[in-house]
């Protein structure tokens, strides 16, 4: 089962926003991320035969990793297939868990075919990392959670990439308060589903590249992406240097890890306080897998840029 993880604030923090912001901690979530939410409530919800075949889905490594930890607690066979460049960390943390890893070419490999047919061939269960009812609804217990704990929360701000976090947390809050504004956030390098909400149908970019592996999508899922276009209330794109400063926020104000993917949405609340509804802000940090020597030069340098007067100011503008 999910671990119910913290609502966490900090004084100075909000002192120097102006604004009372809450931070739910899902890198303290069982594997490290959210995504251990929707892996299992799709596994339970599977009759027990079907289950028994095994399980197969398709992940930048979160997802992975919370399907083969899903998998062993059923005690079902998994495997996943993920880039071959996801950072090694994930990589070993997907082979301890007993799960079977398959890698493909992020820039030319057909992933979703390779995945299918694997299916079809070893009789699997294909679990989709977001376009999947299961998953999403899983995926949607973060915003509950967090609207459940602080209910005076007028804005909740989640991270976009394959859609089905942010999709969740929308359905959780027009259940709980449609008042609740939910604003998605990108990085500007993988906007695939800005431009997408901008005509309202499928639009497919070049394989991204962002320090946020983990939203680097080519095209949003069609389930979420049909639930984000009625329900999201906005979406914004943060650049790489606010997804660093991100992490250095997190770090400092309170002392969490957190992967680049798991910061867009703290990003996305330093770069657009100005457009927020009055009121105090949930963000959801989404993940903590992160490669430390990745991590620790991500840090470095964003913490150098925040003894910067200049820069901090402008960050938050």
């Amino acid at each position: 089962m999910a671990s119910r993880t913290p609502m966490l604030t900090s004084g100075a923090l909000n002192e120097q926003l102006g604004r009372r912001v809450w931070v739910k901690a899902e890198n303290q979530q069982v594997t490290g991320s959210f995504k251990f939410r929707g892996a299992y409530n799709a596994l339970a919800a599977l009759a027990p035969q079907d289950r028994s075949r095994g399980v197969i889905g398709a992940s930048s490594g979160n997802h992975a990793t919370a399907l083969a930890r899903a998998a062993q607690l059923f005690e079902v066979p998994a495997v996943v297939v993920v880039p071959d460049d996801i950072p090694e960390v994930k990589r070993q943390a997907i082979t301890n868990l007993g799960a079977r890893v398959l890698s493909y070419d992020r820039r030319s490999g057909r992933r979703d075919a390779m995945v299918h047919q694997l299916a079809y061939e070893n009789g699997l269960v294909i679990v989709p990392s977001a376009n999947h009812e299961r998953v999403i609804a899983g995926a949607g217990t973060v915003g509950w959670e967090m609207l459940e704990e602080i209910p005076t929360l007028t804005t909740l701000l989640v991270p976009v990439g394959g859609g089905g976090l942010a999709a969740g947390t929308a359905v959780a809050a027009a259940g709980h308060d449609p008042s609740v504004k939910v604003i998605g956030v990108e990085p500007a390098s993988a906007d695939d589903t800005l431009r997408s909400l901008s005509v309202g149908r499928l639009i497919p970019i070049p394989p991204p590249v962002t320090i946020a592996d983990g939203l680097g999508h080519s095209e949003p899922a069609r389930i979420p992406f049909e639930i984000n276009r009625r329900l999201l209330a906005d979406l914004v794109t943060v650049p790489e240097e606010a997804i660093a400063a991100a992490m250095a926020y997190l770090f400092r104000y309170f002392r969490l890890v957190v992967e680049p993917s798991g910061a867009v949405a703290f990003a996305g609340l330093l770069q657009s306080l100005d457009r927020l509804p009055s009121g105090p802000v949930g963000v959801v940090v989404s993940g903590g897998n992160v490669d430390w020597g990745i991590y620790r030069a991500q840090l470095d340098h964003a913490m150098t840029r925040m003894e910067t007067p200049a820069h901090a100011a402008a960050l938050l503008h």
